[in-house]
């Protein structure tokens, strides 16, 4: 079923047995009873893939247009092409392996932009505004999730790939005890500076102000610890999906109660239209892409022993994000 794309619009939901339904409030460290599935959609119009990041010179609206009519025919052209031998000889400039690659783009370039595309500047052009929107919307729909279970007052969380604080700011903005972090360095920084700044305004109002996230530069593989609630949101892109099986495992062997995951979804339709974006070669594009089939995140998590509770798609023009969240089985 469809809903609004509106940001502050409900979000509907719905299972097999009873249609629309809503959420039955309970206290967020009650995950592990038994679940109902439960799935929600945001639809826009068709989606381009974040897997190609963005397009900075390119009009989008010149790509979008692309419908299933087209489909075989540009699938055949594309059979010409090869950016993925593109993509690696742009990657061997940069450290040759996924995880340098990522490490380095996102300390450099690659945060300039993405900065821009979390922050409030006007200075972005029509895609990455789109990409705000859709990034929005996932933490906006984690967000919904966490709270419409109960209160996050003194809930710890892992906030794993945290980027410019987008989620862990407005988590421990609700009382929530976050851990926070990211590959970047640069990221991590800014993402520091902007907690500092917006919660030191929510403490102007409170009198019980929230506790600083506590924010670490590091990779998914490093992450220690045990937390309630464990959340990694548009990181699994950097993965191919055998390496994306250990960080599931991973991810979930540091949750007590719940993981929610985004990623980009592998389906035959998103897939050609992340080919498209890599026909426009940029140094942004220096980063490979993986989408992820979700019938293979949810065997990652059945073989650790856990299960989907909730799942959703959030799309805009270009930008696309499977939502997940599980339990222990």
């Amino acid at each position: 079923m469809a809903c609004s794309v509106s940001l502050t619009s409900p979000i509907c939901f719905h299972n097999a047995n009873n249609g629309k339904t809503a959420l039955n409030p309970s206290p967020i460290k009650t995950a592990k009873a038994t679940p109902r599935l439960r799935t929600f959609t945001q639809f826009a119009i068709p989606p381009l893939s974040t897997a190609a990041a963005d397009f900075a010179s390119v009009d989008g609206a010149a790509i979008a247009v692309i419908g299933g009519s087209s489909v075989a025919a540009l699938a055949a052209v594309l059979t010409l092409t090869d950016p993925e031998r593109r993509r690696q000889l742009q990657a061997e400039e940069v450290g040759g392996k996924d995880k340098e690659v990522v490490r380095e783009y996102f300390n450099n370039s690659g945060f300039q932009r993405w900065k821009k595309i979390y922050g409030e500047t006007d200075e972005v052009n029509k895609v990455q505004r789109d990409i705000r929107l859709g990034h929005s919307k996932t933490v906006e729909n984690v967000m919904k999730m966490l709270t419409d279970e109960g209160s996050l007052q003194g809930v710890t969380v892992c906030d794993a790939g945290c980027g410019t604080g987008c989620l862990a700011i407005p988590l421990a903005k609700e009382g929530a005890i976050v851990y926070a972090s990211d590959i970047s360095a640069a990221m991590v920084s800014e993402a520091e500076k902007q907690a500092k700044e917006q919660l030191q305004i929510t403490n102007d109002d409170q009198s019980s102000p929230p506790t600083m996230p506590k924010f670490e530069v590091s990779d998914l593989e490093s992450l220690k610890g045990k937390y309630d609630t464990v959340i990694c949101l548009d990181v699994l892109i950097h993965y191919p999906q055998s390496q994306a099986d250990g960080m599931i495992a991973h991810l979930a062997s540091l949750a007590e109660s719940r993981l929610i995951l985004s990623f980009a979804p592998k389906t035959f339709y998103y897939d050609l239209l992340k080919r498209v974006g890599e026909l426009f070669p940029g140094p942004s594009k220096a980063t490979r892409a993986y989408l992820h089939a979700e019938a293979d995140v949810e065997r990652a998590l059945q073989k650790v022993g856990w299960k989907i509770k909730e799942r959703g798609l959030i799309t805009t023009q270009f930008y696309f994000a499977r939502l997940v969240e599980a339990v222990p089985a």
